[in-house]
């Protein structure tokens, strides 16, 4: 195929190119085919590809310090509890949904996607370097990790960036497959990150210090600085190899001019279903965050693990969680082309359902208490290998540890849910973990997709902010809302709550089926019914 010369769009000439111009109709018919040499092709998808990495990069930032951020907070602050750790978790979310309206309102604005994503990688960078120095501050240092979280989160309020780019990128038929590979890197991020965590518990809490800079990098500060150095890696790919490239939504379809030219100008978007699918997406993102909140505290009582044990431990799970999905991207990407989104997505909200109804305790083994007189906060000294487990009550065990330089394990005496709340076993824990990345990953991808065909050909960016920022106020309220009530209640009302929630979703997306439906063809059907 010879070269063509290509149409600018609005912006840098050097940056910004329209993509699959249409051919001339014939004059036997309105019908319209779309096109692009092979340069282009390459070059448009390594701009997504790019898109790929920037979106990952994104989701390590929050969660590489998912699985440390309790025992980071713990050893910084002596005075914050479980309490304080959902407003720590939940500053990241804050942040991301306050900036990503402005950057993808910038995006629309200036029609351009460099210049926000550079931005707020800049602030990324700053973010988690001053989260790593969080020791060097005076006290209280929690109120300036949890100022640092929420600049981390600022800073990843690009990701509506970054999806509204690869919706204007590819067409109708590559969306869903490029939307679950984008998912497929936002939730690998997500899970993979407490994986890089583990690679840094062999510093242990000391570490290596340079106390002239006060640099420290040990088992909680790493993740910060490695997060920093992948931002700046990230920074020079879109100065040195990213363009901007945009194609036509019906661009790879063989459609009517006129349909096409009528459907942009008049921009018949269901905002019914725009807003419907927000509300999903709020429940999803939701109830993924109790999930990464409760985790590493879970845990730590339940099995009277130790901080380290936990930081590994949960890496090591979330790591076969991130396989999973990666094996679930693939599966949702060979499914979509036989299966009806809609309905793949209302499995995915029942399995789920099922998954906290699986983390739900149940039998009559008992939580091991911590000794009396000892707070999970407080550091008792003496080391000694060997900790005596004292039974004073009946089916109550106390793990007292007379000798210990780490804050004693297992449920302390201010949660009265223990008395009544039997062990979760852990063999029913993964069943949970599993049925959870079968359905997380699934409804994600799922969500986007149908969202970005919901809005069709017109700019995406401010549509795509408004997503963004309902799944940050899912997961600012989430970690909030779980921390509370586990504090007060214990699991089995916080997994009973999320479940209900996701019950609700369930009728809502039963109840909104029918109008979720894409641009093109909800347009279709108007032309063909007026």
């Amino acid at each position: 195929m010879a070269p063509r010369k290509t149409s600018r769009a609005r912006g840098d000439p050097d940056e910004r190119t329209k993509l699959l111009q249409s051919v001339p109709p014939t004059q036997s018919s309105n019908s319209v085919q779309f096109w692009e040499d092979d340069k282009d092709t390459r070059s448009r998808w390594w701009s997504i590809r790019i898109m790929y990495l920037t979106m990952f990069l994104s989701s390590i930032g929050f969660s590489i310090v998912v699985s440390s951020v309790w025992p980071y907070l713990r050893k910084v602050d002596h005075s914050a509890d479980e309490s304080f750790l959902g407003w720590v978790v939940a500053a990241y979310s804050l942040g991301q949904l306050v900036a990503s309206p402005i950057f993808g309102g910038w995006a629309n604005l200036r029609d351009r996607t460099k210049e926000p994503l550079l931005v707020s990688i800049f602030i990324n960078v700053g973010a988690n370097t001053m989260y790593s120095y969080c020791h060097a501050f005076p006290p209280p240092r929690g109120v300036y990790m949890l100022v640092a979280r929420a600049l981390v989160g600022f800073g990843a309020g690009n990701v509506a960036v970054v999806r509204s780019y690869v919706a204007a990128a590819t067409t109708l038929t590559e969306r869903t497959s490029t939307m679950a590979t984008m998912s497929a890197f936002q939730a690998i991020g997500f899970i993979l990150g407490p994986v890089m965590q583990t690679a840094f518990v062999p510093l242990g809490e000391t570490g290596v210090e340079w106390k002239a800079i006060q640099l420290s990098i040990n088992m909680y500060t790493g993740p910060g600085f490695l997060s920093a150095v992948m931002g700046i890696i990230n920074i020079l790919l879109l100065i040195f190899v990213f363009k901007e490239y945009k194609v036509a939504d019906t661009a790879g379809l063989v459609v009517n001019s006129q349909e096409i030219e009528k459907s942009e100008e008049e921009g018949t978007v269901d905002y019914f279903a725009v807003v419907a699918t927000n509300i999903l997406f709020f429940v999803i993102l939701f109830s993924f965050a109790i999930f990464e909140t409760i985790t590493t505290p879970l845990t730590i009582v339940m099995y009277a693990w130790t901080q380290s044990q936990a930081v590994l431990y949960n890496g090591v799970i979330l790591g076969c969680l991130a396989v999973q999905s990666v094996c679930v991207m693939i599966a949702i990407r060979i499914l979509s082309r036989k299966f009806n989104e809609k309905r793949m997505m209302l499995v995915a909200f029942f399995i789920m359902l099922a998954s906290f109804v699986m983390l739900i305790p149940f039998g009559n083994d008992p939580i091991p208490r911590v000794a009396p007189g000892l707070h999970p906060a407080v550091n008792i000294t003496t080391p000694s290998p060997h900790p005596q487990n004292i039974t004073f009550a009946p089916n109550v065990t106390v793990l007292t540890t007379p000798a210990a330089t780490t804050p004693p394990r297992g449920c302390p005496w201010d949660y009265h849910w223990c008395d009544n709340t039997p062990k979760l076993y852990i063999e029913q824990m993964f069943a949970g973990f599993f049925l959870l990345g079968l359905s997380y990953p699934t409804t994600n991808v799922l969500s986007y997709a149908m969202y970005s065909k919901i809005l069709g050909p017109k700019p995406q960016g401010t549509a795509m902010g408004w997503l963004t920022a309902s799944g940050s106020l899912a997961r600012t309220l989430g970690p909030v809302f779980v921390s509370q009530i586990y504090t007060s209640y214990g699991p089995r009302v916080a997994f009973g709550a999320a479940g209900g929630i996701v019950l609700v979703a369930i009728l809502w997306l039963i109840g909104v089926y029918r109008r979720l439906v894409p641009f093109v063809e909800r347009n279709k059907i108007l032309t063909d019914t007026s």
